[in-house]
């Protein structure tokens, strides 16, 4: 059997792995290593041992347990029912004022936790239920839970970079500054988006009553100072690291800590919290880390083959596709896997096949994380089967149904996808700050 038929093999046999419903690290690691024995024997052991030996060894990856805690404690610690309450003052005279606000709390909480799925769950059960009681269209402000949430995989510290930093061997920092202003871009589009629509139809966002905008200024500035804490927070975290004062895992612990400290202020950490947190914690970064050892023992067993190779001489040589075509066809690949797995699961599937021939292709390894995330924001969201769709629904009230969901977000997918086109077009929009951070 040739290896080409041996590559196609193993991807289709993890596929269906996978469709079956098996666990997305049992499914990718079995695969690898069963091909890894059929191919060498007992010596395939080796290849997982040496994966599991550069997992323990890769430093950078103490960064994840650190940004998830500090995301959770943030959360358990009610710091976001703050934040809501600051953008729910200060934005309510505004046409849309609430639904614009909901896209502020949803950045400076990516900020704070780097995942999509707290994102939703705050939005979902803070900011919704005060949204549809205020008067605003349940279609709209469901969309725009589910395109704010998204934006917690694409704002630093984002979790998936860091995944995504692992597998393609690129550094963590370079990609978090990458998707700082396409994350905030995308923030700004939606804004716009919500803004006109409410100008044009303005029962779709109706200002707050007068006696709720008639508050004292001193309440108002300390409503301030509680949506201002997060931003301490995220510079405690990142301004040390920009300077080059601070490692990123040291940088990780300061916001680790800064969260932490934060929540003992606020007089807000509790035994409760911080079970819940550390419990969680250990759970999401277990997860992590079985899939990334999953992934690294394929993609090496798949690296070995020479299967990255042959399918690119497949593409250029033989089918004659440029090199925008094939990544155009990458993108759209992620948009259909996106239907039935989650980002993680996507990355680590194609990443032994995708982040090579990116690079073989002459493109740039970080401008692509970016796209990537992008693309994965835009899967999460795309019927049948977006993972955020399914996030909404167990979350809504019953007054919106699976339908309500599925209109919402067709004009926040349209702005996702301007965003990644000109992302593409232009790509000093995700490499100039990274470039000059590095450079100076």
């Amino acid at each position: 059997m040739s290896y080409e038929m041996i590559a196609i093999l193993m991807f289709s046999a993890m596929m269906l792995m996978l469709l079956t419903g098996q666990r997305v690290f049992g499914a990718i690691g079995f695969v690898g290593a069963a091909a890894g024995l059929l191919l060498w024997g007992t010596g395939g052991v080796d290849v997982p041992f040496s994966a599991a030996m550069k997992l323990m060894k890769w430093y950078p990856l103490l960064t994840l347990p650190m940004f998830i805690f500090m995301g959770y404690v943030l959360s358990e610690s009610r710091i976001a029912d703050d934040l809501y309450k600051m953008f729910h003052v200060w934005m309510g005279p505004v046409r849309g004022g609430l639904a614009i606000g909901t896209i502020g709390l949803m950045v400076l909480i990516s900020a704070m936790n780097g995942l999509s799925v707290a994102g939703m769950a705050i939005g979902a059960t803070i900011a919704l239920p005060e949204l549809l009681r205020r008067g605003y269209d349940k279609i709209m402000v469901t969309g725009v839970i589910q395109a704010g949430s998204s934006l917690g995989i694409l704002v630093p510290p984002s979790v998936v970079l860091v995944l995504y930093a692992m597998i393609a061997r690129q550094p963590v920092g370079q990609l978090w500054l990458a998707g700082v202003i396409p994350g905030l871009l995308m923030a700004v589009l939606f804004i716009i988006y919500i803004y006109v629509r409410c100008r044009i139809q303005p029962e779709l966002g109706p200002v707050l009553p007068e006696e709720e905008r008639n508050i004292g200024t001193a309440e108002k500035l300390r409503l301030l100072r509680a949506g201002v804490l997060p931003l301490v927070i995220f510079a405690t975290m990142m301004v040390p690291f920009v300077k080059g004062w601070t490692s990123l895992v040291e940088s990780s612990a300061l916001g680790a800590m800064a969260a932490f400290m934060a929540a003992v202020f606020k007089r807000r950490m509790t035994r409760v919290v911080f079970e819940n947190s550390v419990r969680n914690t250990l759970a999401i970064s277990c997860m992590f880390m079985w899939i990334i050892l999953a992934a690294m023992g394929f993609g090496a067993i798949f690296d070995g083959l020479g299967a990255v190779k042959a399918i690119e001489d497949l593409f250029t040589t033989k089918l004659g596709l440029s090199p925008w075509t094939i990544l155009i066809l990458m993108q759209l690949s992620f948009i259909l896997m996106g239907t039935f797995l989650d980002d993680t699961a996507m990355l680590v599937i194609v990443a032994p096949l995708y982040v090579p021939l990116v690079g073989a292709l002459g493109f740039d390894l970080i401008w692509y994380g970016v796209l990537y995330t992008i693309t994965t924001q835009i899967a999460y969201m795309t019927p049948p089967f977006g993972y955020n769709l399914f996030l909404m629904r167990a979350m809504a009230p019953p007054e919106i149904s699976l339908k309500d969901i599925y209109i919402s977000i067709i004009p926040f997918v349209a702005v996702m996808v301007a965003a990644l086109a000109l992302i593409m077009t232009f790509p000093q929009i995700a490499l100039w700050l990274p470039d000059y951070v590095y450079g100076k």
